[in-house]
């Protein structure tokens, strides 16, 4: 019996082709109901390939696996690309603890969203704000020092003398302290699955850490574009992978064609042929551009593109991601479609909200209603001012409400890999939503 079913499982190990559908994964849902992405051996194995030829992973890496395998850009990065080179994969405990999981494990090479290096960085700024005034002007020093010396390896330049040994002081003295949280031995993150805030890449690379930036899709199993090690710049998602060829449509559209696209939608045969033409291209859903040296920068999803009322249009995450800068600004959701104006759905920083509240002497019985006070709704307006102010005026924040509790995949409102499902949220902020704009 033992010998008859090891010989069926050989017989259908050996029927396999590489076009045969591997697995069904599903997209996020963020613009509308998840759909199953067929995708096969070929799909993925391609996309390994292709991806290793951009990012170096061998069988002395060591990968911290967190973000869970029904999503497919773990499934690829996290999973088959570290199987295929005999990377050493450490799975972390929870989602909570990755922290402490990262000291523990010291990985070389980690795959994350954005929303990982966005929280690193916050609560980095949290510990320096509440450090001594000197310790605070020394952090502030050695994060200019590290801008300089990334801006001088962007040009292609190796730092000058008195700079490298600036850099020295500031890495005794502020980055060690970074990278030892992340176990010291990391050589490169990659971030995939949402835009990651420009600012963000600029202040870890300033630390000695590396954040290479991709760009992909479940129907592409995933990865289409990304940085490499030595050919990287920031707000953009790289060059295409070698085999997976990319154009932009007249709408502005991103196009993709080659071994990593799917067979299909799963029992969906409308919905495919609306996404993959007859040409093999596939449309992405995303609006972006090439510049001049060829990186793809993407402005947002289509769907998610808000058109005021007198027609002009407004790429939503690119200003909630400047906004997001504010140290008292967590999450942010833009509004306006069919509106005369900009409105935001805004979750604050409740600790550094509590902070200043304390510093101020301004009063409430909980956090519902300090956000309800004149003065914190004045500290988050001149916020939207001062960082949103690159922008032209009709994209500009007008009205915001402030929200007592975060977005969270448990209500529904965010994806398991921390992306915004807009209109679930628009959904359930009806109320306030309705008050801005009444």
């Amino acid at each position: 019996m033992v010998e008859n079913g090891a010989q069926i499982y050989k017989e259908v190990a050996e029927s396999v082709k590489p076009d045969d559908m591997a697995t069904i994964i599903y997209t996020p849902g963020t613009t509308g109901d998840p759909k199953g992405a067929m995708l096969t051996h070929n799909n993925f194995t391609s996309n390994v390939r292709a991806g290793l030829k951009v990012i170096s992973v061998t069988h002395e890496d060591t990968l911290l696996s967190f973000l869970p395998l029904s999503h497919v850009f773990e499934r690829m990065v996290g999973h088959y690309l570290a199987i295929y080179c005999g990377a050493e994969i450490a799975y972390a405990e929870s989602p909570f603890t990755v922290a402490n999981n990262m000291k523990e494990v010291r990985p070389t090479v980690m795959a994350s969203v954005p929303r990982l290096y966005e929280m690193m960085h916050d609560k980095i700024l949290k510990g320096v704000r509440d450090s001594p005034p000197i310790k605070q002007k020394i952090f502030n020093w050695a994060v200019n020092v590290g801008k300089k010396k990334s801006q001088a390896i962007q040009r292609g330049e190796s730092p000058n003398l008195i700079l490298s040994l600036k850099v020295s002081v500031a890495n005794k003295l502020v980055f060690s302290k970074v990278k030892e949280a992340t176990g010291g031995r990391l050589r490169f993150f990659v971030s995939g699955g949402a835009l990651l805030p420009q600012a963000i890449a600029e202040f870890f690379h300033a630390a000695g850490i590396l954040i290479l930036e991709g760009y992909g899709l479940t129907e592409a199993s995933p990865v289409i574009t990304a940085n490499s090690e030595h050919h990287f710049k920031f707000g953009t998602v790289g060059h295409p992978l070698p085999s997976v060829e990319v154009k932009i449509a007249e709408d502005g559209e991103i196009l993709s064609r080659g071994p990593h696209i799917m067979l299909g939608y799963f029992s969906k045969p409308d919905e495919t042929a609306e996404a993959i033409d007859e040409e093999g291209w596939f449309h992405t859903g995303d609006i972006g551009e090439f510049d001049e040296d060829s990186f793809l920068r993407i402005t947002d999803r289509k769907k998610n593109i808000l058109v005021l009322s007198n027609g002009k249009n407004v790429a939503p995450q690119p200003i909630e991601n400047e906004l997001k800068r504010s140290e008292y600004v967590n999450q942010i959701m833009l509004l306006g479609d069919q509106e005369k104006s900009i409105a935001a759905l805004i979750v604050p920083n409740f600790d550094s909200i509590k902070s200043y509240a304390k510093e101020n002497q301004i009063d409430a019985p909980d956090i519902s209603a300090l956000l309800e006070t004149k003065e914190i709704n004045q500290l988050i307006r001149n916020e939207i001012t001062k960082y949103g102010g690159i922008f032209s005026d009709f994209e500009r924040v007008k009205m915001f409400k402030l929200l007592d509790r975060e977005f969270s995949a448990d209500t529904g409102e965010m994806t398991p890999t921390l992306k915004l499902k807009r209109k679930v949220i628009i959904g359930n902020n009806k109320d306030g939503i309705a008050e801005m704009y009444g």
